[in-house]
């Protein structure tokens, strides 16, 4: 998903999504980044995450990301 890593690289242009797992929970991203991502991916994508899906396991990887949006697409 080319607009994801898109995305993905312009909240955090210093990580290397494709490479790197354990974002939330290795603290690679904060918060704010994963706020941020929500934020992002809501509005790119037309969709609207349900605050019980925003949880580490859905954000710690790019594929885990993109696992995520395709439930709601």
């Amino acid at each position: 998903m080319d607009e994801l890593l898109e995305l993905l690289e312009e909240i955090r242009p210093d990580i290397d999504f494709e490479n790197t797992d354990l974002l939330v929970d290795g603290n690679v991203l904060d918060s704010f980044d994963v706020i941020s991502i929500v934020e992002e991916i809501n509005s790119r994508f037309g969709i609207s995450l349900d605050v019980a899906d925003i949880v580490p396991e859905n954000f710690n990887s790019l594929e885990a990301m993109e696992k995520l949006i395709k439930k709601y697409t």
